[in-house]
């Protein structure tokens, strides 16, 4: 069965961007020649994950208040609430608190400095 093995991140300002990404996730950028465009390497090989990409926005920054017109990537973390302040404090913004999945975990999502919904999980049983 195909498995999702990459992600692109489009920004207005990629630079802006991968300092984002690289201060909340700790994530590495390296970009590719001449092009707009930054592999990020999101943790070790063979590790479970996949690695993605920042590239140059080809049209304006959707609105606030539109409607998700693209997949929402989900990053798995052991304590959301220090991620989530962590993506506020490097200027990103909430889009929906933490709330429970009961017997699952924790979700919470918020907008990246390009105004992209990312969300977090922080898995927990308990959580009603």
């Amino acid at each position: 069965m195909p498995r999702p093995m990459h992600f692109e991140i489009h920004a207005a300002e990629p630079e802006r961007a991968i300092k984002f990404y690289e201060t909340v996730f700790d994530w590495q950028a390296t970009r590719f020649g001449e092009m707009e465009y930054w592999g990020l390497a999101t943790g070790p090989d063979p590790e479970p994950g996949i690695h993605g990409a920042i590239m140059k926005r080809q049209g304006p920054t959707p609105a606030d208040g539109q409607p998700v017109s693209s997949w929402v990537v989900t990053i798995e973390v052991d304590d959301i609430d220090g991620y989530f302040a962590k993506a506020l404090a490097a200027g990103g913004h909430e889009a929906m608190a933490k709330f429970p999945i009961s017997g699952v975990g924790w979700v919470a999502y918020f907008k990246d400095t390009e105004g992209n919904i990312v969300g977090l999980h922080q898995p927990d049983e308990r959580a009603l």
